[in-house]
């Protein structure tokens, strides 16, 4: 399993995008993104931390390698 990297919340948003989800709406500095049933939120921080970049995965249901190869583009 593959390190998660440390990513800014809008690289987050693009890497999230490339695999089918949309941006549904944005509260403050926090964005909903959803796919199907799926949703995520995601904090609009310049580095989010390793263990709640892990969360937002955990709730989209994205598997570590799908999203790091996402990231990549």
């Amino acid at each position: 399993m593959p390190k998660l990297p440390r990513v800014s919340g809008a690289e987050v948003v693009r890497a999230l995008e490339r695999l089918g989800f949309t941006q549904v709406r944005q509260s403050g500095s926090h964005v909903i993104m959803r796919r199907e049933s799926k949703g995520c939120v995601v904090p609009l921080h310049s580095e989010v931390k390793v263990g709640t970049l892990a969360g937002v995965l955990r709730q989209a249901e994205v598997p570590r390698e799908e999203f790091v190869q996402a990231l990549r583009g």
